[in-house]
């Protein structure tokens, strides 16, 4: 990521000034800073610069020349250093606090070092307050060239967050504050060529996306970074995946990431074997939309990687030497030197080739520092997720040891009240007594049921002569109920014989014979690039034959569906067809070209709107017999 850029010299006067003022003077007894918590002034400004950071950095410059900033306590004077600090960063001025910011850093630390806080709202307030003060102290080591220091400040504010989290899934500022934390270490490994570390990054930004619907506009653009760690470590189907995704989300050609994406997705088309006119035609697309001179020249490096493998020299040198002239981006420069190097060893230019050699001589790191810069960071993300694993396994086995106590318990409560019961049965006497008891109680019971089952035969013999004459008119009302019955079940025999021959006829209609003979030859199953199916896709004319089979032979069908769901579209009502025709999602998305992921989400959408938690066809099926 790039190093913040500096306010006017003018502007940080002030700034200095503000900081001086924001000093703390006045300490507060630990035990009622709990209970009184921040400064009202200064909590309206935390809020303000979530939203409006420019108008919040103004409120505090205003407040920090108010009297009221002269008493401010040891809690307040390190919570406004840590605003002023996060307000430069947000506001693109580099960090002018340092030494005060690391007191603030020791000091939010110091006030999380209890035994056993109490959870509620003012613990609630300090771990978030700590995390962000070891968040923004790594940026500034960012903006200090110290990378290592800046990982090692992130990773512990992830921690910390995580502690205050527990089991729970971070919402709201939690996750917004862990999204950008992911997402400054998805940039700091991803420079450095960490795929698998920026790859795990990128999976819990997603998460904090899927939590907290207001992240939901950033999900396009993490599926991007996704897909260019799957390209550096060359999986390039996958990384097609992501950059498809990205590209669905996104949609519009003017967002750059949009336009960055396609170019990066023509790419691995290419190297994925896919023909050379088409991806060069999209990048070039791509490059006539550039709004930025840094964005025209990282086109012209990815189509001058092209006609570098495809050993067009000239073109390549065409579109790769503007970039290595130009001296505002070291990493392209760099980048296109490599490529420009073995395009003038094929031409024998000495001369050029030797500059680059020296260029590539001068920028670039040795290997042997580049390894044990990387190893530094690996270590450190190894010792995170240790950290993490081992806190998860705690959690795992303290949980099985509630559960096995769950079981333990009771069935030792079982045992002891078996053994008092043994020991109670043991007395012989008190058994033989207990028996002689048991045997005269069994005699008069006996006794009592003789008496009770000659009167019940009694009674019965008096219902008996009562029904008999019932028995007699029932037995022509009878008759009449199996005539009826008999009459209802040929009725019913009929509808659904017509049912059956209905279905049999729509799957036998030449429109549909045709999908399901395309379908079962075909044996579509690739789920992430639908577009090599495209010669065997439905044309409209079919899709136009396909409704007229339906409203056909299955007119009842349609019209029960049509009535019943109104927010059926016309496109659902043709994935009905096509799953009535036994299709699955992968070969409706190979017929009617349409990304996997979308053909899911609208089976979903149908059976959502029908409200089935059953399989889409067999209750489609059903919906023939209603």
């Amino acid at each position: 990521m790039e190093m913040r850029k500096s306010l006017p010299v003018i502007g940080l006067f002030w700034v200095m000034a503000l900081m001086v003022a924001c000093s703390p003077s006045v300490k507060v007894p630990e035990d009622t800073r709990s209970v009184e918590g921040p400064s009202l002034e200064l909590s309206a400004i935390d809020s303000l610069m979530w939203r409006q950071p420019d108008s919040a950095l103004a409120q505090l410059q205003a407040f920090c020349n108010s009297p009221e900033a002269d008493s401010l306590d040891e809690f307040d004077g390190h919570y406004c250093q840590l605003l002023i600090s996060e307000l430069l960063y947000k506001n693109y001025a580099a960090q002018s606090n340092r030494e005060e910011l690391l007191q603030a850093v020791a000091y939010f630390d110091s006030i999380m070092q209890v035994p056993e806080p109490v959870e509620g709202p003012s613990f609630e307030r300090n771990v978030f307050l700590a995390a962000r003060a070891h968040y923004i102290n790594g940026a500034g080591y960012y903006e200090h060239d110290s990378v290592v220091n800046a990982c090692a400040e992130y990773l512990k504010a992830l921690e910390v967050m995580e502690e205050k989290l527990d089991k729970k899934s971070p919402k709201g500022k939690d996750a917004v504050f862990m999204f950008y934390t992911y997402n400054r270490l998805l940039s700091l490994f991803s420079t450095q060529f960490m795929m698998d570390p920026a790859i795990f990054c990128c999976e819990q930004a997603l998460a904090c996306c899927q939590n907290e619907p207001s992240l939901s506009k950033e999900i396009p653009n993490t599926f991007y970074h996704m897909g260019k760690q799957y390209d550096k470590k060359g999986e390039k189907d996958i990384a097609r995946y992501y950059y498809g995704m990205t590209i669905e989300g996104l949609s519009d050609i003017n967002n750059p990431v949009y336009r960055d994406a396609m170019s990066t997705k023509a790419l691995c088309d290419y190297q994925v074997g896919l023909g050379v006119d088409f991806p060069l035609t999209t990048i070039r697309q791509m490059l006539s939309h550039a709004n930025s001179k840094k964005e025209k020249l990282t086109r012209y490096f990815t189509i001058g990687v092209i006609f570098t493998i495809e050993q067009s020299i000239d073109s390549a040198l065409f579109y790769l030497e503007p970039i290595f002239e130009n001296k505002d981006n070291i990493s392209l420069q760099t980048q296109a030197a490599e490529y420009l190097l073995i395009n003038y060893d094929n031409t024998e230019n000495k001369e050029k080739a030797e500059e680059c050699m020296r260029f590539l001589s001068d920028h670039k790191k040795s290997e042997g520092e580049t390894k044990a810069f990387v190893s530094k960071l690996e270590a450190m993300f190894k010792n995170y997720i240790n950290q993490k694993q081992k806190k998860e396994a705690e959690e795992a086995r303290e949980k099985a040891v509630r559960k096995a106590m769950n079981i333990i318990i009771p069935v030792a409560i079982g045992v002891v009240l078996v053994i008092i019961v043994l020991a109670k049965l043991g007395n012989k006497k008190l058994l033989k007594e207990q028996k002689e008891e048991a045997d005269k109680k069994l005699g008069e019971t006996e006794r009592q049921h003789r008496e009770e089952l000659e009167a019940e035969r009694q009674t019965h013999r008096m219902q008996q002569a009562a029904l008999s004459g019932r028995l007699k008119r029932s037995n022509e009302e009878l008759r009449d109920i199996s005539k009826r019955l008999e009459l209802s079940l040929s009725k019913n025999a009929q509808y659904e014989l017509g049912v059956s021959n209905d279905y049999a006829a729509f799957i036998n209609d030449p429109i549909c014979k045709h999908i399901v003979g395309v379908a079962h030859k075909q044996q579509f199953k690739s789920k992430t690039d639908y577009l090599i199916y495209k010669d065997n896709a439905l044309s409209k004319e079919q899709l136009l034959d396909l409704r007229n089979a339906v409203q056909k032979h299955l007119p009842r069908f349609v019209s029960h569906i049509r009535r019943q769901y109104p927010k059926l579209t016309d496109n659902d009502m043709d994935c009905c067809c096509l799953v009535l025709l036994g299709l699955n999602e992968a070969d409706i998305s190979a017929m009617m070209q349409r990304a996997y992921t979308t053909v899911c989400d609208r089976s979903r959408k149908i059976s959502r709107i029908i409200g089935t938690n059953d399989s889409l066809y067999h209750t489609l099926r059903n919906m023939l017999d209603e």
